[in-house]
């Protein structure tokens, strides 16, 4: 998540400087229903989401940034924990 600057809009427990505030902090993300708003927050649709945020919702502000599927599973994987 350093690597991709996700801290860059958002604050993230665990990410070294991560402390934007552009978008949502991800502190409880665990404990959210729904990614942007309409996504089922679940492993799978989650790593979707990572890897090309507009095509689950266009015109979304999180842009495609090349997060590889490998790479979203482990980040969606440790979003799930923070609650």
């Amino acid at each position: 998540m350093e690597q991709y600057q996700c801290g860059s809009c958002h604050a993230i427990p665990g990410v070294g400087a991560a402390t934007g505030t552009a978008g949502p902090p991800l502190d409880k993300f665990g404990r959210r229903s729904y990614i942007a708003g309409r996504i089922p927050n679940l492993p799978g649709p989650l790593a979707d989401w990572l890897v090309d945020p507009p095509a689950m919702k266009p015109g979304t502000m999180m842009p495609n940034i090349g997060v590889s599927r490998a790479e979203a599973r482990h980040m969606a994987a440790y979003l799930t924990t923070l609650r």
